[in-house]
């Protein structure tokens, strides 16, 4: 069974993310969308948030399970029994730091491959940083998020949508 873990922070899950997530399915038999604990990060919505987001966001994907993560992603990825870490790329600068943390992984587990994914260009410019900057100032982030994403992100700046 080929199994791949795609890990982020997902803080939120963009139209972007979902888009690599469902790419990945064509290649693997399962995909496990690894959300990390990262200490170096603020996040929105909190672990348990986040998997719920993507849980619902990813329904309709029967191979596709969400598990949260602390620690080095290669040893998630060895515990989930995966031989490929999903990365998805949106521009250079997505490359150089993706690239360097390929090769780190790469030394620490050189068992487990890197596999990247462009982003459809209609994507290339959605990041997590961006829509929540937009939604805090009430900006129309439809396009970049699933509903129930955008739903949250307003109820946590805003308290709810209609304001």
């Amino acid at each position: 069974m080929r199994i791949a873990i795609y890990p982020g922070t997902f803080d939120p899950v963009t139209n972007g993310h979902l888009d690599i997530l469902k790419r990945a399915t064509e290649f693997f038999d399962e995909v496990i969308v690894a959300v990390a604990v990262d200490s170096n990060k603020t996040t929105l919505f909190s672990l348990e948030e986040r998997i719920q987001l993507l849980e619902t966001a990813a329904e309709e994907l029967s191979q596709v399970k969400i598990r949260g993560f602390e620690g080095l992603t290669v040893e998630f990825a060895r515990q989930c029994g995966a031989n490929a870490i999903i990365r998805g790329l949106r521009a250079m600068q997505d490359f150089e730091y993706e690239f360097q943390l390929a090769l780190m992984n790469k030394k620490l587990a050189a068992d487990i491959e890197t596999i990247f994914l462009m982003t459809q260009s209609e994507f290339s410019f959605i990041s997590s940083s961006s829509i929540k900057w937009a939604a805090s100032l009430k900006g129309n982030i439809s396009e970049f998020v699933p509903p129930h994403v955008e739903r949250a992100i307003y109820k946590k700046y805003h308290r709810s949508i209609d304001d």
